[in-house]
């Protein structure tokens, strides 16, 4: 495959990296005299919705411009670039995506096209506190009429305090379902959570909601194939974000490496920092490949092919495994400055720590990776040479 840049990817990213920096240069918001005032996350949101990013990869139909899945990941990477609060891969990429993709005219006009337009914001809640696998969910949903009682809880939901709808997977007698759940629906409950890294998140709790069927995603017999979309197109996700957040961490580094002198010398020049920089440059170039590889074979639409989940779970295991060490490369080389509040960097260590563990470590996704292998090699007999 060409791993360059098509001339739309490369026009998309150019015009976030210019929004965000703008929004950065800016500096600080004053305090607002208005308390019904927007904060600077919602203005960071608006500035993308007004400028078409939001919508650009949803169909014409709902208002955007036809873009796919390699269009989304350049405008991931920027955000992962700018360690940007943006909900976009929640709300547009699996939110807004998987509605478009999956659900009815009625709910594409329901929720689908004003998520393109920024007007509200999506979400997905697929970890929960007692299993580490989103495809088989702890939730649960039982019949109820013509309709559906969904109970239990999700963790880690990301913007959940500002979304106007999440996707929820939870396990009924058949299979999978994933439920289109509004924060104001009887019995759901949002509470916030701390994140290391300061991000919005919340936990969800479900206590017997009643929904009916026209808050189901794909159907009744649709649910595992929408719950995999997710996951997959989540998993290349975090990979887009993580390539975004090393290549600049180590952008920061470098550039300290060349001017923090010591001995009378750039440290940058001691072969001990030059080789931990190398191999951290070998590391951010592995992450960029293997999330291009699997973002591609995503967007080509073989579902079900053996070669997709094991280009995800590589990508996954490089944004993983390299991101633990270039992180890690990078607070070290920067010494105490490194873990100062103040300096730039803390931020990107915290966001590559917290996309290491998204959706799956390093270990999860070598297991997923033997799953494959060993479903793909014949077993041998006793007449295999």
């Amino acid at each position: 495959m060409d791993f360059s840049l098509s001339e739309a990817q490369a026009e998309l990213a150019g015009l976030v990296r210019k929004i965000l920096a703008d929004r950065d240069a800016a500096g600080p918001d004053p305090v607002a005299p208005n308390a019904d005032a927007p904060n600077p996350r919602e203005r960071q949101w608006a500035d993308l919705a007004s400028a078409g990013v939001l919508a650009a990869a949803l169909p014409e139909a709902l208002g955007g411009a036809g873009l796919g899945l390699l269009e989304q990941c350049s405008v991931l990477t920027e955000l992962g670039r700018a360690v940007s609060p943006a909900p976009y891969l929640a709300s547009i990429v699996l939110g807004a995506g998987a509605i478009a993709e999956f659900g009815s005219p009625v709910q594409q006009r329901r929720w689908a096209g004003p998520a393109g337009d920024g007007s509200i914001v999506l979400t997905v809640a697929l970890a929960e506190e007692d299993g580490d696998d989103p495809s088989s969910p702890s939730a649960r949903a039982e019949r109820d009429g013509a309709g559906w009682r969904v109970s239990g809880v999700k963790t880690v939901v990301p913007a959940a305090a500002r979304a106007g709808l999440m996707l929820v997977p939870a396990s009924a007698a058949d299979g999978v379902l994933v439920f289109l759940v509004e924060p104001s629906d009887d019995g759901v409950t949002v509470q916030p959570q701390a994140l290391t890294d300061g991000a919005d998140a919340g936990r969800l709790v479900l206590d017997g909601v009643a929904l009916g069927r026209d808050r189901v995603l794909g159907g009744a017999s649709g649910g595992a194939e929408v719950t995999d979309w997710l996951v997959s197109r989540g998993t290349v996700g975090v990979c887009a974000m993580q390539a975004g957040v090393l290549e600049r961490a180590l952008e920061l580094t470098a550039e300290y490496a060349r001017s923090r002198e010591q001995f009378g010398r750039p440290i940058g020049s001691f072969q001990a920092v030059a080789q931990r920089l190398a191999d951290a440059y070998i590391d951010v170039e592995a992450v960029r490949l293997t999330m291009w590889q699997a973002a591609w074979l995503l967007a080509a639409g073989r579902p079900g092919d053996p070669e997709v989940g094991a280009a995800i779970a590589s990508a996954k295991f490089w944004a993983a495994d390299a991101g633990h060490r270039v992180a890690h490369t990078a607070v070290h080389v920067h010494g105490g400055t490194g873990i100062d509040t103040s300096y730039p960097l803390h931020r990107y260590f915290l966001a590559a720590k917290r996309a290491e563990f998204t959706l799956g470590g390093a270990t999860a996704q070598l297991l997923r990776l033997g799953d494959v292998l060993a479903r793909e090699t014949p077993a041998c007999s006793d007449e295999t040479p």
